[in-house]
């Protein structure tokens, strides 16, 4: 029986349309260019007209997906944004991610939601530390990675010099897929290894495509000479000692496509989207609680991976966003929240970038829904409609490295900062967490890094207006206390104390590494644990 379409475009062959599906994630340490990039592959698509510029400078626009003030004004990507675009007969979710490192816990469930990713690489710096934390956080979900080396345009350090350093730091071998003409700052094109031609560089005026002009192995050889002799030497080396392309070892995540170009002019994206249709994984079946898996052409089902209020300033909404794993999911179906087991309209869905928002009425698996008003939403919810019920596995935390107390800077506006405190809770801004010593008035924000409380302050000044007052603690140490009978013990000592965190988790803060020693050397009963993804 061949699959037909339906109503409002919606066709019935669930496998087939996931098949056509590529949901990644572009990761990168802040500055490498991921929000150029981000546009540069959407101009390559044809979705918008010019590429933003992610620096705030006089004249140049933002790009598309910073939409936060304090994103802009600083020039870097804070909150997470999903963009959906057709590429030939492909349909392309890309789910931005947050590219400073103090969110670093925020682009953890943004990984949890894509197939595959794109690891991006500054050609002068290499792997830098949030890209290393990032790729660590792909290698414990198995996700395969495809390595883009980002403005060969500018001076910079030797190819094969970053092909060792993805060897030698991340145990991944370096495939090439495009390799550069030119050192760094003198590029002249990209040989396709593949295809065994020659992309030739044009400068372009900044945020346009480049100009493409391929030129044959003879054309190469007259016009670019030495250059194109060495670039063909060099992957000859490269293949010779391991680094032959195969489609096995990426999906695998032992080995690493690898591409260079610059973003900012749009080279070498296209290649990329190519790359992206023909060796990235589709959506795969995915495993609930109880390890049962749950095939694609299942009833619908899907997972909340990012909750985020403040995005239209003139509703206040709050929009949940759910990655569909199975089904076909309808604008308006209610479906079960496997967490409370309450219904929930989905009236209002939409595909959200930025501040541009289109409606959605039908997606399917790999595609990324954004559900507006929906305060029921926890990040980590299961969404399933019909019979059996499903429950997927939740989103852990990371362990918080930084910790204040917060109270509202104007007694008055109590109301407003104790919807607003349990809403950035909610979203996973910050931790919030809660003790006896304190009470509700006064509870202690917990953040992987610094700027979370800045995020947190300036939101709750803005979107719940109510100001707040931080009192930092000197906490270095957080374990979970795995027995609540147990909390005396902690909460007896000086420079240490039990809080509980809003999922019902208690965790136990401490002043030093040697605090902690020092406790459980003197009651060696008491069971304290590491956190899921700890440091930071």
């Amino acid at each position: 029986m061949t699959a037909g379409r339906t109503r409002q475009g919606r066709t019935d062959d669930v496998s087939g349309e996931a098949r056509r599906r590529r949901t990644f994630a572009v990761i990168s340490h802040p500055d490498a260019g991921k929000s150029t990039l981000t546009e540069a592959l959407a101009v390559h698509a044809k979705v918008i007209a010019e590429a933003g510029a992610v620096h705030g400078k006089a004249g140049r626009r933002g790009v598309t997906s910073d939409w936060m003030e304090m994103e802009r004004t600083r020039g870097i990507s804070i909150t997470s944004a999903a963009l959906q675009f057709a590429y030939d007969d492909t349909v392309i979710n890309l789910v931005d991610t947050p590219g400073h490192a103090d969110f670093s816990e925020d682009t953890y469930r943004v990984l949890s939601a894509v197939d595959s990713a794109v690891m991006l690489l500054d050609a002068a710096k290499g792997l830098e530390p949030q890209t290393l934390k990032l790729f660590d956080v792909c290698r414990y979900r198995g996700i395969p990675v495809i390595t883009f080396v980002n403005k060969w345009d500018r001076p910079g350090r030797d190819a094969l010099a970053l092909c060792d350093e993805l060897a030698e730091r991340i145990g991944l071998a370096a495939m090439p897929v495009t390799w550069p003409i030119g050192p760094a700052g003198h590029l002249q094109g990209v040989l396709d290894v593949a295809r065994d031609d020659v992309i030739r560089y044009t400068a372009a005026a900044s945020g346009e495509p480049t100009p493409e002009l391929s030129l044959d192995r003879a054309q190469a050889a007259a016009e670019l000479g030495r250059e194109w002799l060495r670039a063909r030497e060099e992957v000859d080396l490269l293949q010779a000692s391991g680094g032959e392309f195969d489609v096995a070892r990426f999906t695998a995540a032992t080995a690493t496509p690898v591409l260079f170009g610059a973003a900012v002019r749009g080279f070498g994206v296209r290649r990329l989207l190519d790359l992206l249709v023909d060796v990235a994984p589709g959506p795969a079946p995915r495993r609930d609680v109880e390890d049962r898996v749950r095939p694609l052409d299942a009833p619908f089902s899907a997972f909340v991976f990012k909750v985020q209020t403040g995005m239209d300033p003139a509703h206040r909404d709050q929009v949940a966003f759910a990655r569909v794993c199975s089904g076909v999911f309808e604008r308006g179906m209610v479906v079960t929240n496997a967490s409370t087991r309450r219904p929930f309209a989905t009236k209002y869905a939409q595909q959200i970038f930025g501040q541009e928002r289109s409606t959605v009425d039908t997606a399917y698996p790999g595609d990324v829904v954004g559900l507006v008003n929906a305060t029921a939403l926890r990040v980590g919810d299961t969404l399933y409609s019909d019979k059996p019920p499903v429950r997927f596995p939740g989103l852990p935390s990371f362990a918080p490295a930084h910790f204040a107390v917060a109270r509202p800077a104007d007694i008055g506006r109590a109301k407003q900062f104790r919807k607003g405190v349990e809403q950035l809770g909610a979203e996973g801004v910050v931790q919030v967490l809660r003790s006896d010593r304190r009470g509700d008035a006064a509870p202690v924000l917990a953040a992987v890094g610094p700027m979370q409380f800045e995020v947190a302050a300036h939101r709750m000044e803005h979107e719940f207006t109510s100001a707040i007052r931080l009192e930092h603690l000197s906490y270095r140490a957080v374990r979970r206390l795995a027995d609540p009978a147990q909390r005396s013990l902690v909460d007896s000592g000086r420079r240490s104390e039990v809080l509980t965190r809003l999922d019902g988790a208690d965790l136990a803060l401490f002043a030093e590494e040697m605090d902690v020693r020092l406790l459980q050397r003197a009651h060696p009963e008491l069971v304290l644990e590491s956190l899921v993804a700890e440091g930071g």
